[in-house]
């Protein structure tokens, strides 16, 4: 049993370090009501660094990259105003282009209030609840969601959004913590620099973000001498190492392409399976994993003997 289960870890590891160059990436950034000018620059330029990161050196499309903001009218920055209605309508227009095995990024910035599936980031007119957050993401179960709730007070989102294939990340622990948060620039930083680029691939995993955001946080705290009044939360650390932000490294070769797409159709199914964990057999659950596992394997070693980037 203990042989098998270091194969299974083996096997898990060539497929998780194999999936980087599948992932196509798409970007939602909802900056909400600000309440004050400076923090209003804050989130602006926030959405800014994260926007041009996307652009750069992530190469995503416009078409799958919408930042909402609180003004009035669209402007370089933004495509329009973020109403409840326009987040929904910004789920639905991506929902329209990801595909199995994509990566999509949510990024909240704001203030947070509430509690539970009630908690909520302000916006203009009604607030969207982590509830209707959680209503829009079900729509993307065969893709790798990122959500960062990076708005003070968020802590609540993480039991109400955590599911399998999804890694929740939120700015405080809890509803209470709602003194002004450091955490969004932080994590803007990271995915934008080399900085938190810990093995030096070129690519920032959400794990290596995460770490690098929370340790400069808490730098900032120390130096100040001040009681450090928000504590970042990460939903699946596991998860966190396979999705990663980077030059999109898809091969054009059509063999290539091709492998791609049914290795990524095998990842679902193993997404799938870890989500009906509880409800089967031990047994069987470890065989299935096993065989979706090599399969995963085989189609890596197949499009590295193609010529393409395991």
């Amino acid at each position: 049993m203990r042989w098998r289960h270091g194969l299974l870890a083996a096997i898990a590891l060539l497929s998780v370090s194999a999936r980087v160059d599948a992932q196509r990436t798409h970007v939602l950034v909802v900056s909400g009501l600000s309440g004050d000018p400076a923090f209003k620059r804050s989130f602006e330029q926030i959405a800014a660094t994260v926007k041009g990161a996307a652009r750069v050196k992530w190469s995503v499309n416009d078409s799958s990259l919408i930042v909402l903001t609180e003004d009035s009218l669209p402007s370089a920055l933004s495509r329009g105003r973020s109403t409840r209605e326009a987040v929904a309508n910004a789920f639905t227009t991506l929902s329209t282009r990801v595909q199995p095995g994509d990566v999509l990024l949510v990024l909240l910035l704001g203030h947070g209030s509430g509690e539970g599936p009630g908690s909520k980031v302000n916006l203009p007119g009604p607030d969207a609840t982590a509830a209707d957050y959680g209503t829009w993401l079900a729509g993307f179960a065969k893709q790798s969601v990122v959500f960062v709730n990076a708005a003070t007070g968020s802590g609540d989102f993480v039991p109400v959004l955590k599911a399998p294939g999804r890694v929740v990340v939120t700015a405080t622990r809890s509803a209470v913590e709602k003194n002004e948060s450091i955490f969004a620039g932080f994590f803007a930083k990271a995915l934008a620099s080399d900085d938190a680029d810990a093995d030096k691939d070129g690519r920032v995993s959400v794990l290596e973000a995460f770490r690098w955001t929370t340790r400069e946080v808490a730098k900032v705290y120390d130096g100040s001498g001040r009681m450090q009044t928000e504590h970042a939360q990460l939903s699946d650390s596991t998860r966190a190492t396979t999705v990663s932000f980077g030059k999109s490294t898809v091969s054009t070769d059509p063999r290539v392409a091709a492998l791609v797409a049914e290795r990524q159709a095998l990842e679902s199914e193993v997404a799938a399976l870890r989500s009906r964990k509880t409800s089967m057999d031990a047994a069987a659950y470890d065989k299935e994993l096993e065989r979706l596992l090599v399969a995963i394997a085989e189609k890596t070693q197949a499009i590295r003997a193609a010529g393409g980037k395991p």
